[in-house]
């Protein structure tokens, strides 16, 4: 059986116009978003982030943000 293949970025745009077609630009953005890889260090921004606060405070500092939007 002799299978001719395609170029990949041909697939691509394939996949891209019928995931478009399908879903709508928006959810195909969100969709493909889950697949990217990120950037940054979490970690050095979250240390710095919340370096002079305790866990009661950033706990309680979420659940006034929770209770504010209910209202």
């Amino acid at each position: 059986m002799n299978v001719q293949t395609k170029p990949l970025s041909d697939i691509t745009k394939q996949a891209l116009a019928l995931l478009m077609k399908e879903l709508g630009i928006a959810d195909t953005v969100r969709f493909l978003n889950q697949f990217s890889v990120g950037y940054g260090d979490y970690t050095k921004e979250r240390d710095a982030l919340f370096a002079d606060l305790t866990l009661d405070q950033i706990l309680s500092e979420i659940k006034s943000k929770r209770d504010s939007g209910r209202a």
